[in-house]
């Protein structure tokens, strides 16, 4: 009987320490920066966050973050205070990816604000005026018609300071080596809906995984793009510049993927790349402007941890808003949410700048 009961005992501390193991794997990070604000949930799986500015009125601005159901995606629409806007938001979509943002594209000769996102299921890329949500693409625009390979996910938005021309870069799940995004330029169809024209493909690929979150800078001119399990990528942002790569940085930095991109500016040029370190739960951050003797060297200057679970995108403004002075940055995060936090805080964790 004693053997019995000790063979018993046994187990239970066997079994205790096995869960006790499995729980350290992934302990909870009692040092990660809190959110100030968790919006409200989606219906079934967040992706990718977009800042928009409402610059007549900043307090009216709002987030768009896509869901990636595959029958009832959506593009929802947040307010400052992380609450669902529903007359604005757009649901029933296939399997929405990636979104991003672009101001005064002239439709009709009217400058006009729009969302641009990625419809993976349909193979197309979506296109809304802001702040209306209403669709000037005609149901959506194809991408990467010519190939086998299509299925969207990573998207971006330039605006060429010079001319104020603006282009939409986009990746997809599956890609070759060589010329993995294809790169539109937005046009007025003449009916009061947009069109898109394919400038140039480029991009290499490791062959590792995938390439999703992108990102440009538009006032440096250049593109950025995740080849996860690999390193962060940098290309001209302008197709008249070539597709000569500039800089492959943060390789042997992540614990697996590298994932969401986004840039806080300064004025002057200098500012600061966050770049997702999922499995992890921290964001990577380098400068902006690269290294004194090389600006396509970009060097690790800190790794923050957040309380976002897994995350895949993010964006961030320098701009001041109402509760977000200096400041916001949005991530999203596995429990259907998406995190707003206080530049001020993270600056604060991580020893960065704040624009005044």
């Amino acid at each position: 009987m004693r053997i019995i009961v000790a063979s018993f005992i046994l187990t239970i501390l066997f079994s205790a320490c096995k869960n006790q193991e499995t729980e350290n794997k992934n302990p909870i990070d009692t040092t990660a920066l809190i959110p100030a604000i968790v919006t409200d949930t989606v219906f079934d799986d967040t992706d990718d966050p977009a800042i928009w500015i409402d610059r007549n009125n900043p307090a009216n601005s709002f987030i768009i973050g896509t869901d990636k159901h595959k029958d009832n995606g959506g593009l929802y629409v947040f307010n400052l205070q992380g609450k669902i806007i529903h007359e604005k938001s757009i649901l029933g979509l296939k399997r929405m990816n990636n979104v991003d943002v672009a101001y005064d594209l002239l439709l009709n000769g009217k400058p006009t604000d729009i969302v641009v996102a990625t419809e993976r299921d349909k193979n197309s890329v979506r296109i809304f005026s802001m702040p209306d949500m209403k669709a000037l693409d005609n149901g959506g625009i194809e991408v990467f018609t010519k190939d086998t390979l299509r299925s969207p996910m990573g998207i971006a938005l330039y605006t060429r300071p010079s001319d104020k021309s603006i282009f939409v870069i986009v990746g997809r799940k599956n890609g070759p080596l060589d010329g993995y995004l294809e790169q539109y330029q937005l046009l007025d169809n003449g009916e009061g809906k947009l069109k898109m024209e394919l400038v140039r493909t480029f991009g290499k690929f490791s062959g590792k995984k995938e390439i999703e979150s992108i990102a440009v800078d538009n006032e440096l001119g250049y593109v950025y793009y995740s080849d996860e399990q690999f390193g962060i990528r940098k290309y001209y942002a302008d197709p008249k510049k070539g597709n000569q790569e500039l800089a492959i940085f943060g390789k042997g930095e992540y614990l697996e993927d590298n994932e969401g991109i986004s840039i806080y500016k300064f004025d002057d040029g200098t500012g600061y790349i966050l770049v997702s370190n999922q499995s992890a739960n921290k964001f990577n951050i380098y400068p902006r402007e690269g290294a004194k003797e090389n600006p396509h060297q970009h060097h690790l200057i800190s790794s923050i941890p957040l309380s976002t679970n897994q995350s895949d995108g993010s964006d961030v403004t320098s701009f001041s808003l109402p509760g977000f002075q200096g400041g916001l940055f949005v991530a999203m995060s596995t429990d259907k949410t998406f995190q707003y936090y206080q530049w001020s805080n993270i600056a604060k964790r991580a020893g960065l700048r704040i624009k005044k």
